[in-house]
């Protein structure tokens, strides 16, 4: 069965969105991470749903999810959750390699 793995980068990513949404509504925040993570689970099993960002890092892709961004890897077991960021994040100030 084809999982994700989520990068040190990407937990990190996951708790950040948890604790700024959970300021203002919890229950929310707490489903909304959910969603993100369920949506890793399915881009493991069909990766070629995302956008190629070679243009970032090669092999990178891009999964829009509400106003954020799933950036991952696909791989032979699935994927590697790089990062999940903000739409709104200037990408060429981010570092891939």
């Amino acid at each position: 069965m084809k999982e994700p793995a989520f990068s040190p980068a990407s937990v990190d990513d996951l708790r950040d969105i948890l604790v700024r949404i959970s300021k203002d509504k919890p229950e929310a925040a707490t489903r909304f991470v959910a969603t993100l993570k369920s949506k890793c689970f399915l881009l493991a099993t069909t990766p070629e749903i995302g956008s190629a960002r070679d243009d970032l890092s090669p092999g990178l892709r891009a999964f829009s999810v509400g106003n954020y961004v799933i950036y991952y890897h696909p791989t032979d077991f699935g994927i590697r959750d790089e990062r999940v960021l903000h739409g709104a994040r200037d990408m060429g100030a981010m570092f891939w390699r």
